[in-house]
């Protein structure tokens, strides 16, 4: 059997799986993916310099922007989720800050491989002549 994912899928993975995530925070400088939670929780904290046990989820991407990585600590233990684009690459911030926070819509379209900057970005003006 061939497997074809869709979009469609991942958008609503992504809407119900992390209901309980307080917070989403980008990080925008690539990680080695051989990274395990504990040396990402460790990035969290040194070199974001924040507290991962807050309820937030931080996402992680590889150089090449194909692979995301998601952590998040709830009260039992530790998430680490990986999400894998079979084409194309997940979009990322260009440039600016080290951390970027989204929205859930925005997590949501991201992991489905759309351009979440553009479609949260607010609606140009109508001109009037």
């Amino acid at each position: 059997m061939h497997y074809a994912p869709h979009k469609a899928g991942a958008k609503q993975w992504a809407s119900k799986a992390w209901d309980w995530v307080s917070a989403w925070w980008l990080v925008s400088a690539p990680v080695d993916f051989r990274c395990g939670a504990d040396r990402l929780l460790v990035y969290v904290r040194e070199v974001l310099a924040r507290e991962p046990l807050d309820g937030s989820a931080y996402v992680f991407r590889n150089r090449r922007g194909t692979r995301l990585k998601v952590l998040v600590v709830d009260a039992q233990g530790v998430w680490l989720s990986v999400r894998r684009l079979h084409q194309g690459r997940f979009v990322w911030p260009s440039a600016g800050e080290t951390l970027w926070s989204l929205g859930r819509a925005q997590f949501v379209w991201l992991c489905a491989g759309v351009d979440w900057q553009r479609l949260s970005a607010p609606m140009p003006l109508e001109k009037h002549v």
